[in-house]
């Protein structure tokens, strides 16, 4: 059974850090692109930030030099660090893999929350 497990949401103020992490089981989690994704209440969900099996990343616009996604194959864990938060980054925030025959696992998401 594939679980994607995230943790590290929450409430913070504008300018403020978090550090979501996300634990893989039932996967070879090394061979899959991991990826965080989000959605704000009344919009899309939108890609924020992804790394490869050979630890390329890519970001949205919105979050280059403010956000890192950074992953430890000997922990099955994908890591997203958001600093200089805005309100404008508020969303539900989850977890994504994707294996090399595009078959793709979701978390549950953790919510998010900057105030302004």
């Amino acid at each position: 059974q594939v679980q994607l497990v995230e943790s590290g949401g929450g409430l913070v103020q504008s300018g403020g850090s978090l550090r979501l992490s996300c634990v893989a089981s039932g996967i070879a989690f090394s061979r899959y692109t991991m990826g965080w994704y989000r959605q704000a209440p009344g919009k899309q969900r939108e890609l924020v930030a992804t790394i490869t099996e050979g630890g390329t990343t890519n970001y949205v616009n919105s979050v280059k030099g403010r956000f890192s996604v950074s992953r430890d194959n000997a922990k099955d864990t994908v890591a997203l660090q958001m600093n200089s938060l805005k309100p404008e980054d508020t969303a539900v925030y989850s977890c994504n893999a994707l294996s090399p025959f595009n078959v793709e696992y979701w978390g549950q998401g953790t919510q998010v929350t900057v105030s302004s």
